[in-house]
């Protein structure tokens, strides 16, 4: 008898594993170039009016909307950030969604950071810098939160909504990054997803 829950539980650990490389392995596109345009941040988003999210209340900094390739996706279940940003995507554009580029550079995250390492620099450092950021991602609703939560690297997606600051009664508070230039911490842009579609 023991031999055989040994087995099942194998066949099932076995099967268990082939699943999830199979829907969480990076998706390959080949070289080239997947998004040539900037994100596009509006100068002012003063016409969008405040929101409740859970227990806190967003202030709207500016329209976002970025096409983008994931570099790397992690979820978070513990502590205030993840009450309200359940996942961070690690989004690259330029030469930063180029296969050829990325092979060459290795990309973690953790804490709510990204970090990157390479040998040798197949681009620029300030370009890595400029054209990848780790985004704190807020969904709108439990829809944009399943859409964003299937999400995973190598994946092409379009994101609109907005930058924002974050606030909690108690005075605790979440500023996005409003530039792309930025670096370290303070430099991720906290997002308010309305709109996700995976390309």
């Amino acid at each position: 008898m023991r031999m055989t829950w040994t087995r099942l539980l194998l066949v099932f650990l076995m099967g268990f594993g082939a699943y999830h490389y199979v829907t969480q392995r990076e998706i390959e596109h080949g070289p080239g170039v997947l998004v040539a345009e900037e994100p596009y941040q509006g100068s002012s988003a003063g016409s969008a009016a405040e929101q409740l999210v859970g227990d806190f209340k967003l202030t709207p900094l500016a329209t976002f909307s970025i096409r983008a390739r994931v570099l790397a996706t992690t979820d978070y279940y513990f502590g205030r950030e993840a009450d309200l940003s359940p996942l961070d995507l690690v989004l690259g554009w330029g030469r930063m969604s180029d296969e050829d580029v990325l092979k060459n550079i290795s990309i973690t995250q953790g804490g709510r950071f990204y970090y990157w390492r390479v040998n040798t620099f197949p681009i620029p450092r300030e370009e890595i810098q400029t054209h990848s950021a780790n985004m704190h991602m807020i969904p709108a609703d439990a829809d944009t939160r399943k859409v964003l939560q299937s999400i995973r690297a190598g994946n092409v997606v379009h994101l609109q909504g907005y930058l924002v600051e974050a606030k909690a009664a108690d005075g605790w508070r979440w500023t996005s990054s409003l530039t792309r230039e930025d670096t370290g911490n303070g430099a991720c842009e906290l997002m308010l997803v309305q709109s996700v579609e995976i390309l």
